[in-house]
């Protein structure tokens, strides 16, 4: 199972818990192509192939394109995403499981590289926010459609 990148130096983990039925939580969360209907910090994004190991998807937030290439596909239980953008290395896993009635999303994301190196707090901050708002965006949307 991958994992993020533990000797980098930004590391944030976070997870909230969504009132909605794994499948609605994971069909959102995996129609990349969807994801700027219901996340407002994502202006494009585009999958080029399946949903599937080896694929890449190209994404435009915070006024960044970023290409990032599938690792790993768990069937309603897990996605790794990850590759460079800006100088920085990401590595992306998601991981989603019932709760009961709900659903338990966790994240961890990991960066390194050296615009990482040269301002590591306020990085590790960004990263925080922007992890935030996906959990909430998604979360917000999930239960909307109820």
């Amino acid at each position: 199972m991958l994992t993020v990148d533990e000797t980098a130096p930004v590391i944030v983990r976070l997870s909230t818990e969504i009132d909605a039925p794994l499948e609605r939580v994971w069909a959102l969360h995996t129609d990349i192509d969807d994801w700027p209907v219901w996340h407002p910090g994502i202006d494009q994004a585009r999958l080029d192939g399946p949903l599937a190991e080896g694929s890449s998807f190209t994404w435009r937030t915070h006024g960044l394109e970023i290409t990032s290439t599938i690792r790993e596909v768990v069937p309603r239980a897990r996605i790794v995403w990850g590759g460079p953008a800006g100088g920085i290395e990401g590595v992306h896993v998601w991981a989603f499981e019932h709760a009961g009635d709900r659903v338990v999303v966790r994240t961890e994301e990991s960066w390194s590289g050296a615009p990482v190196d040269a301002a590591t707090e306020e990085l590790a901050a960004a990263l925080r926010t922007s992890l935030e708002d996906w959990l909430t965006c998604l979360k917000n949307r999930a239960e909307r459609l109820s």
